[in-house]
């Protein structure tokens, strides 16, 4: 049982009850649930106090002495958003509801401001041409172009280092001097930065070949350097952590209409017709999490594809997971997305 969901209690439970729950899980809240888990109501220990300031008996319900609207997030905010309702309404806590009100977590501003320090190392890939973005990339590599007042690759950096991270490598290839000159050392935000150089492209997962092998001794993340993104990346390495696997893909779900009336028949007769029917898929996103064995794999020198080598993974018997983002995310990969991520960054 996660922490958040001992302090789940029902509408008829008493105010004493409530009381030592409080005193139990120390985050200064309960929240009121039916029994599908929906959100009634929240108790802080301020309720709890008007509530005897008003000698109101400890057998109280805690369904006469809740917050029946409190303030809630929704899954999926980013970390930012939620500290900042926090600071407008001087709360501690906020619940996490999903699209039908039921509660699937508890944010507290101690935890969001006091961040877990994580050691596992974050590969960025800084190497690509960004030719669908000329001329913007003629003199300036695709993750050096700025969205907003930053550029790409360091809020990317920033959302990990938000997270607790603080060991990462950067490869590149495309005007490689620019991204060393901006991000140096790392130490301007606090953390290690070390460059992996390709001196020839070798495809999307030939650069893990460069990395230094014996280094690499807790599950890797890597990520390519033209994304923005809200997905929490904790989320992301519990996830892994429980489905133990070579590796972990995050995935995003891909709506494609056909723009026809599309056919099912059997020989020379129609067996139906559906109009414009609406196909999903799953695409990759784009960020993996690697097992080091999976990283160590890789020989120096090699040139394959990520895809190449998860499949090759997934032949050889093992276990290949999938982690779909319903969070925002964004490829900037043509012009017209590099428009839209201006347009979209201020609600990030």
């Amino acid at each position: 049982m996660k922490q958040w969901e001992l302090t789940l209690v029902d509408p008829e439970c008493s105010m004493e009850k409530a009381i030592a729950t409080l005193d139990q899980v120390a985050v200064r809240i309960v929240m009121v649930v039916d029994q599908e888990r929906r959100l009634l109501g929240t108790l802080t220990d301020g309720d709890i106090r008007r509530a005897l300031l008003k000698q109101r008996p400890l057998s109280t319900p805690v369904s006469e002495v809740m917050c029946s609207t409190p303030r809630t997030a929704e899954r999926g905010w980013a970390k930012e958003r939620i500290l900042a309702v926090m600071e407008r309404y001087q709360l501690l806590q906020l619940p996490v509801l999903d699209d039908g009100g039921v509660v699937i977590g508890l944010e507290t501003l101690h935890d969001l401001l006091n961040k877990p320090r994580r050691d596992n190392p974050v590969f960025l890939m800084a190497g690509g041409f960004g030719t669908r973005l000329r001329p913007l990339t003629h003199n300036c590599p695709k993750p050096l172009l700025k969205v907003g007042e930053k550029p790409i690759l360091e809020l990317i950096l920033e959302r990990f280092i938000n997270s607790g991270f603080h060991r990462f490598f950067i490869s590149t290839h495309y005007m490689p001097e620019m991204i060393r000159e901006h991000f140096g050392d790392g130490s301007r935000w606090g953390v290690s930065i070390r460059y992996i150089h390709e001196d020839s492209p070798l495809g999307t997962g030939g650069a893990l070949g460069l990395l230094p092998h014996d280094e690499i001794d807790l599950p890797m993340f890597m990520m390519n350097g033209d994304l923005l993104t809200t997905l929490d990346f904790g989320n992301l390495l519990e996830f892994h952590q429980t489905h133990s696997g070579a590796a972990t893909m995050c995935v995003r779900e891909y709506e494609y209409c056909v723009p026809y009336g599309v056919i099912q028949s059997e020989g020379h007769r129609i067996q139906s017709m559906v109009e414009k029917p609406v196909q999903r898929f799953f695409i990759n996103a784009g960020i993996y999490l690697l097992s080091p064995e999976l990283v160590k794999s890789v020989s120096a020198g090699t040139r394959v594809d990520m895809p190449t080598l998860l499949e090759s993974e997934i032949s050889a018997g093992r276990d290949v997971n999938m982690f779909p983002v319903h969070e925002y995310w964004l490829d900037i990969g043509r012009m017209e997305d590099f428009q839209r991520a201006q347009q979209e960054f201020g609600g990030l």
